[in-house]
């Protein structure tokens, strides 16, 4: 759900979460980048792209609703 500014909001969990997520895929995209430039196993770039599309696939948010004020909601 959007605030006052047109910003997403997400509870303290989520967005770190999100944040471990972040790292995550850097430290991958840079392991591939370095695999590259040494001219490495295409077998071994191959599978780090996969590890790289399944982490971006696991963030799955949803919406909960806070049941005493209901036109307050945050993305989870």
């Amino acid at each position: 759900m959007k605030d006052g500014n047109d910003t997403m909001s997400f509870c303290d969990h989520c967005q770190g979460q999100r944040f471990d997520r972040a790292q995550v895929l850097r430290e991958l995209r840079d392991t591939r980048r370095q695999l590259r430039a040494s001219h490495g196993s295409k077998a071994a770039e191959q599978a780090l792209t996969l590890a790289i599309e399944s982490v971006r696939r696991l963030e799955i948010p949803h919406l909960d609703v806070d049941d005493e004020n209901l036109s307050e909601a945050s993305i989870h």
